[in-house]
């Protein structure tokens, strides 16, 4: 049967349309470049010596980091754990990453996070309320499958897949593939019994400023935790530098505050390499890390995390292509009418932030950066901060029709942790507050659903 818009939907769906298709969805900000290098483009409105500060960003982000002690002091201190030597490693190009391909393959551009549940004690309550999860005691936090000369990977991680038919109303049957995490090779001993793990793919990093400009009462009139139907909602998390709980913005769930520190805990996390705002890394004391050399106190300095911020916070987000398509307006009208906005919300201003370039921008990112139940089939059933075990923040949707041109597959990798391999696979991940929606996406004719990937494939 074929999926119609009720009169009341329509008018609703062309009210909300007034805004809709924008050429420049970054706005004064948006870059032209095409191809797979259009997600590593510095925000076109940049002045000339904010390009050349954009530019020593990009050097420390994109080459690789050694091991101390190095003659390149800048850029020593990697390890003696972590999952990569670069943060292109894991954002190819400023793109997504993706699960290992094959068996061989180190991880790489998906992590493993790690954590067990609290036991309710007042020692573990403030730990939570400054982290946010309680780390597994002797692998830390996150599963690092690659170490320096003389020193152990923690593991090995792997990733099968065992897959499920949605049949769709026309009759087409469509295969998803259900993740299963294993950890071999332990290097430490055995895992706490109760550990929790989530697997997450990288995701892309444009725009990211931008999101961080957002004013946040923007965001919270959104919030709605005890709403019915779709109910978003706002995660509080540690800021490392105020001392104080504030909204969580970056990450699968919205577990880090701003660019700076997410930017820090990288660092920590992946690399093995130390800053002012995460002043050890995610070593245990099983593991001895104080045996292996290191970079000093703050193996990143204060120079060169404002670089790497500042490389983050002004990666452009592309034009927009095929605005002018029949099929892709008629499929922005099904996403609006479906309801997809209500997560996906399509524009903001931003305001006045320490960056010119990036203050007062008409945007259309397409999240409202807030927690939503997405269902038992999506949850990891690992808390963070506030957020439950089924609950994801809403990704952005700008740049997703590059998504396999910038890494430079046929097929990209979508979801937290890389599973689906079209979006319409994606789409049919969808549960809890999303379940209506697809539902009336499996009701769609096949014409309406290739409008609506049409759509998706425009941003």
């Amino acid at each position: 049967m074929l999926f119609r818009l009720s009169g009341a939907l329509l008018c609703a769906a062309l009210a909300l349309n007034a805004h809709a298709n924008p050429a420049k969805p970054g706005g004064d900000t948006t870059t032209d470049k095409t191809g797979g290098n259009a997600f590593s483009m510095p925000a076109v409105n940049l002045s000339f010596e904010k390009r050349l500060d954009f530019s020593v960003g990009n050097s420390f982000f994109r080459n690789p980091w050694v091991t101390a002690p190095a003659t390149t002091d800048a850029r020593d201190g990697l390890g003696p754990l972590l999952n990569t030597n670069a943060c292109q490693g894991c954002h190819i190009k400023d793109g997504r990453g993706h699960p290992p391909h094959t068996k061989s393959d180190n991880a790489v551009s998906m992590l493993v996070r790690l954590s067990i549940p609290s036991n309710g004690s007042p020692e573990q309550q403030e730990w939570l309320k400054l982290h946010g999860v309680i780390n597994e005691p002797t692998y830390g936090g996150q599963l690092q499958d690659m170490a320096i000369p003389g020193a152990t990977p923690e593991g090995k991680v792997n990733i099968t897949y065992q897959t499920h038919q949605v049949s769709l109303s026309d009759g087409t049957r469509v295969a998803l593939r259900q993740p299963s995490l294993s950890i071999t090779k332990l290097g430490y001993g055995d895992l706490h019994p109760d550990t929790l793990f989530s697997s997450r793919i990288a995701p892309p990093m444009i725009g990211l400023g931008l999101l961080e400009a957002i004013d946040e009462t923007d965001l919270l009139v959104r919030d709605n935790p005890d709403g019915t139907g779709i109910s978003g909602r706002a995660n509080r998390v540690w800021n490392n530098k105020a001392n104080t709980t504030v909204l969580g913005r970056f990450g699968w769930k919205a577990g880090q505050p701003s660019l700076r520190q997410q930017n820090a805990s990288a660092f920590a996390g992946d690399m093995g390499i130390t800053s002012s705002l995460f002043l050890a890394d995610d070593c245990t004391a099983a593991q001895k890390c104080d045996n292996y050399p290191n970079g000093g106190k703050l193996e990143v300095s204060e120079d060169i995390l404002d670089a790497v911020t500042f490389y983050s916070q002004h990666l452009a987000v592309p034009a927009r292509r095929g605005l002018d398509n029949p099929d892709v307006i008629a499929g922005e009208q099904l996403f609006l009418a479906l309801g997809c906005s209500g997560c996906h919300t399509p524009s903001y201003t931003t305001g006045q932030h320490d960056s010119p370039a990036l203050s007062r921008q008409k945007i259309y990112p397409y999240t409202d950066l807030l927690l939503h139940d997405m269902g038992e089939g999506l949850a990891d059933n690992r808390p963070e901060f506030l957020a439950s075990g089924r609950e994801w923040r809403t990704p952005p949707l700008w740049g997703l029709g590059y998504a396999a041109e910038v890494a430079g597959v046929t097929e990209a990798s979508y979801l937290h942790d890389g599973r689906a391999s079209t979006l319409l696979e994606a789409i049919l991940w969808h549960g809890g507050e999303a379940e209506p929606a697809k539902q009336s996406v499996i009701a769609m004719g096949s014409s309406e659903r290739a409008q609506l990937i049409a759509f998706l494939e425009s941003l």
